[in-house]
């Protein structure tokens, strides 16, 4: 499956350790990577262990008080940089979104009306698209608060995660959400000012599972916000784990 990884903090922060382990997975995860960071957004189709873009990226990276990084396995998509996380994109108070997902929409019927819209075919560009949408409608009336926009985010995650897998990093400029409905997914540990969240334990520290099924939103490195606990919670059947072991062979 793709992997995630985000980090919030107060002051920039040296994790090149953290990246570029966690870029190393991509030999599992060979279709595609993207890295967020600052106003900086660099993507590519090609494994990230082989693209020499990544490499000279990682080689002259300053310490970032926010990223997010992303390594595709394809499920739903074909190979492209469209198709390639992190999806980024304005609502209609020019607020800058950024996203980037580790699932597949299997129940997505809201997401329909965005196939013709989407400049890639994934199922995560049009679960950002429908974000993007439902932002601008209820803003119609004035910009929302920070607390608006995690009740907002909230609410999305808790009606999208049943029969789905959603495990996202969402950045809104400001606010780092932080969501899993899939056990074992996602963890984090402190560092320096910020926390690291990643889908894989990294550096040989240890590390913390992130609640299941209940979004958490980080600003400069500390939680602002916790989410109402669902019971979305995606439990493979046995026919899924089957599909999923055929298409790693």
């Amino acid at each position: 499956m793709c992997e995630l990884i985000g980090f919030s903090a107060a002051e920039p922060e040296d994790i090149s350790v953290q990246l570029e382990e966690f870029f190393t997975h991509s030999v599992s995860n060979p279709h595609g990577w993207g890295l967020m960071y600052g106003d900086r957004l660099v993507k590519g189709c090609e494994k990230a262990s082989d693209s020499e873009t990544l490499k000279r990226l990682l080689n002259k990276l300053k310490p970032q008080k926010t990223l997010l990084g992303h390594i595709r396995y394809a499920t739903v998509g074909s190979i492209t940089p469209q198709n390639c996380h992190p999806f980024t994109g304005r609502d209609n108070t020019g607020r800058q979104w950024t996203l980037i997902h580790n699932g597949t929409i299997y129940s997505g019927s809201r997401l329909i009306p965005y196939l013709n819209g989407q400049s890639g075919d994934t199922d995560s560009e049009r679960l950002f698209l429908y974000l993007l949408d439902v932002l601008s409608k209820v803003q119609d009336s004035g910009e929302l608060s920070e607390k608006e926009r995690c009740e907002l985010v909230d609410g999305l995650v808790r009606e999208m995660s049943p029969r789905n897998k959603l495990n996202l990093i969402i950045y809104d400029g400001e606010l780092l959400y932080i969501h899993k409905n899939m056990k074992d997914t996602m963890k984090y540990r402190r560092i320096g000012s910020g926390y690291v969240f990643s889908t894989t334990a990294l550096d040989g520290s240890e590390w913390q599972e992130v609640p299941i099924a209940q979004l958490l939103v980080y600003k400069n490195g500390e939680r602002v916000f916790e989410g109402t606990p669902h019971d979305g919670i995606f439990v493979p059947t046995l026919q899924y784990i089957r599909a999923m072991d055929a298409m790693h062979i």
